[in-house]
C-alpha cells in the first residue's frame, strides 16, 4: 500500500465522546462519528448481533458513505474542544437544578411521613427545632439528624447554582467571544430572557453553521413524522430526533398562560405570545390555532417554537429583527 493512501474509519457516536476522532485526525486518518440510531438494521423480531457482525456492517457503511450515497447514515458535527467546553456551563446548572428539586422533594416526603408540612425555605433548620408532631412532641432525633444533613446538601446544591449563574453573568457583561455576542444579542429581544439566549447560543447557533430552515427544524427534532401507505395517513407527531435541551427551551419560550398548557406554567415569563403580541409569528397563531380545542393550541405551540428558532437563526445571522418583534427598553 502506498505511503500516501488515505486511511478511513469510522465509530458510533456514545460515551467516549469525540476525544478519539480528534486523536484520530491529528493522526491523518478522516474519521467519521456516526449517528447510532441513523445505521439500518434487520427488521426481524429477533436478529443476530455480534461486534464482529458490528464491524462488519460498519465497514459496508463506511464504503457506502465514501462512494458518494451520503444518506446511508447520519455523521455527527464534531464541535471543537472549546465549543465542546462551552456546553458545560448550562448543563452542568440544569443538572444542579434537577439535584435541588430531589432534594426538596425528599426533605418534604420525609417530613410528610410524620404528618408534618414544611417548606424548604432559609430559616428550614430553625422552624425544624420547633416543630411538633401530631401528639405535640418533638421529630425523633435520627429523623431531625437525616434532615439537617439533606438540607445541608440541598445548600450546597444552592450555593454551586449560585456560582454559576454568577460566572454566566459575568461572561455576558465582560466576555468579548463571538458566541457571548449571540447571547447579549438575543437578550434584546423580548420574551427572551438570559437562560434561553444562552442555552440557545452555546447548543445551537453559536457553532453550527446552518444552511437552511429544515436543517434547524431537523436538529431541533421540531419537524413532522407523517406515517402514509396507501390511502392511509396519520401523522406521528413531532420527531424529537434533535437536539433536547433546544426543542424543550423553544416550547417553553413559545407558550403563554392559557388551560391547554398547564405544564408550562412555570415558564409563563418568557412566553414569546404573550410578551410578542404584534409579532408576525403570535398573530400567525391567533389566526391559526388560538381558537381551536386544546389539542389544535398545543400543536399550534409546537409549531411556533420551530419558527420561532428559524426567526432567531435569522437575525443572528441578517440582524433583521422579527417582523413585528419589539426590543427590551433601555438596550441600545
Amino acid at each position: 500500500m502506498p505511503q500516501d493512501a488515505p486511511v478511513l474509519s469510522c465509530y458510533e457516536a456514545g460515551r467516549d465522546g469525540f476525544w478519539l476522532h480528534r486523536y484520530l485526525e491529528s493522526a491523518g486518518v478522516r474519521n467519521l462519528v456516526v449517528d447510532s440510531s441513523s445505521i439500518e438494521v434487520n427488521r426481524r423480531r429477533r436478529r443476530a448481533k455480534t461486534d464482529s457482525l458490528d464491524v462488519e456492517k460498519l465497514l459496508t457503511m463506511l464504503l457506502w458513505y465514501h462512494g458518494r450515497e451520503k444518506k446511508v447514515w447520519h455523521v455527527v458535527h464534531v464541535p471543537t474542544l472549546e465549543q465542546e467546553d462551552h456546553r458545560q456551563l448550562h448543563r452542568e446548572m440544569m443538572a444542579l437544578k434537577k439535584e435541588r428539586t430531589r432534594h426538596i422533594n425528599r426533605i418534604k416526603a420525609l417530613l410528610a411521613g410524620q404528618g408534618v408540612c414544611m417548606q424548604v425555605r432559609k430559616d428550614f433548620l430553625q422552624q425544624l427545632d420547633a416543630t411538633r408532631l401530631w401528639d405535640g412532641s418533638r421529630l425523633p432525633e435520627g429523623l431531625k439528624a437525616l434532615l439537617k444533613r439533606e438540607h445541608d446538601r440541598f445548600q450546597l446544591v444552592e450555593e454551586q447554582i449560585a456560582e454559576l449563574e454568577t460566572e454566566r453573568m459575568e461572561a455576558i457583561q465582560n466576555s468579548r467571544r463571538p458566541d457571548v455576542q449571540m447571547v447579549r444579542d438575543l437578550l434584546r429581544l423580548r420574551a427572551i430572557g438570559v437562560n434561553s439566549s444562552w442555552l440557545f447560543t452555546m447548543e445551537f447557533f453559536g457553532w453550527r453553521k446552518f444552511r437552511n430552515r429544515k436543517e434547524i427544524g431537523a436538529l431541533s427534532g421540531l419537524t413532522p413524522t407523517p406515517a402514509q401507505s396507501g390511502s392511509s395517513y396519520r401523522e406521528q407527531g413531532i420527531g424529537k430526533s434533535g437536539n433536547r435541551y433546544v426543542r424543550a427551551m423553544a416550547i417553553e419560550i413559545a407558550c403563554r398562560l392559557a388551560p391547554a398548557f398547564r405544564r408550562f406554567s412555570r415558564h409563563e415569563r418568557w412566553g414569546w405570545l404573550r410578551y410578542q403580541p404584534e409579532s408576525k409569528l403570535t398573530q400567525w397563531y391567533e389566526e391559526r390555532f388560538a381558537r381551536g380545542g386544546s389539542r389544535m393550541r398545543r400543536i399550534g405551540i409546537v409549531a411556533v417554537a420551530r419558527k420561532l428558532l428559524i426567526e432567531l437563526w435569522r437575525y443572528l445571522e441578517t440582524g433583521v429583527i422579527p417582523e413585528g418583534a419589539v426590543l427590551k427598553p433601555g438596550l441600545p
